[in-house]
């Protein structure tokens, strides 16, 4: 059985005291919520108050990026040796404002992955295709190029272990949302790409969260669609009272 994770990606937001507010609130509404894992990418600077605050909860911490060596000479950087010792459980990678405000390629993302992956931190790797890409039908092209070089070179042991995210790029922070339908198609459309790569067996395993403006409005209607195992969601994750709605849907 696939998991079905709700992940909250706070991108450039809250402080250590709005972490903390905002978590201990979340605690106490996810308490007793069963069937979904729940995951808060919290900036750097909050990591380790978000990590202390869930303590005893059902909520694992993420952190939004990390530099794919252990140490050495990479001023402002974070090693995923750092992030083990604090306690993070998962690392958003390969998002679309990383690929287009800092230029990651593909072959740098997979050194993340790969680098996530043998200190045991579960990358959660996001591909996407941007408007212009949608419309002139290079969908599934963008995002098979996406998912097989930000995925290569791993066995499919190691593969099972990675949350892939589907993120259009033309859907993040834009209020516009790909329907339950478009998004299913394109979830299968990655899965058949994993199958070929890692085996069907493999691939049945691997979570495919939503991403692109899922909310309290949208969320159990993509949710229902089954190859959507999860989200990744923005804005709708900053405020907990959404955000439980969210984790909800996911759980039923």
């Amino acid at each position: 059985m696939r998991k079905t994770i709700i992940a909250g990606n706070w991108k450039m937001n809250k402080t250590v005291s709005e972490t903390k507010a905002m978590l201990s609130e979340l605690k106490e509404l996810t308490n007793g919520v069963e069937g979904v894992e729940v995951v808060i990418g919290a900036p750097f600077t909050a990591l380790e108050s978000a990590v202390k605050t869930v303590e005893g909860s059902n909520i694992a911490i993420a952190a939004q990026n990390m530099y794919p060596k252990d140490s050495g000479a990479y001023t402002g950087e974070v090693s995923p040796v750092m992030l083990k010792e604090l306690g993070v459980k998962y690392v958003i990678l390969g998002h679309s404002e990383r690929r287009e405000y800092f230029h990651e390629s593909n072959l740098f993302i997979n050194e993340k992955v790969k680098s996530a992956l043998s200190h045991d931190i579960t990358p959660i790797l996001c591909v996407g295709e941007k408007l212009e890409e949608r419309e002139s039908g290079k969908t599934m092209e963008v995002n098979e190029k996406q998912v097989r070089e930000g995925m290569a070179g791993l066995t499919a042991e190691q593969a099972v272990k990675v949350v892939v995210a589907y993120e259009p790029v033309w859907a993040i922070g834009t209020g516009k949302t790909a329907t339950p339908e478009m998004a299913e198609e394109t979830h299968k459309e990655i899965r058949d790409v994993l199958v070929s790569m890692f085996g069907a067996e493999a691939a049945a395993e691997i979570t495919i969260q939503y991403g692109g403006s899922m909310n309290a409005k949208n969320a159990e209607e993509l949710l229902a669609m089954e190859n959507i195992d999860g989200g990744l969601v923005g804005g709708a994750s900053l405020e907990a009272d959404m955000f439980i709605q969210v984790i909800k849907a996911g759980a039923r």
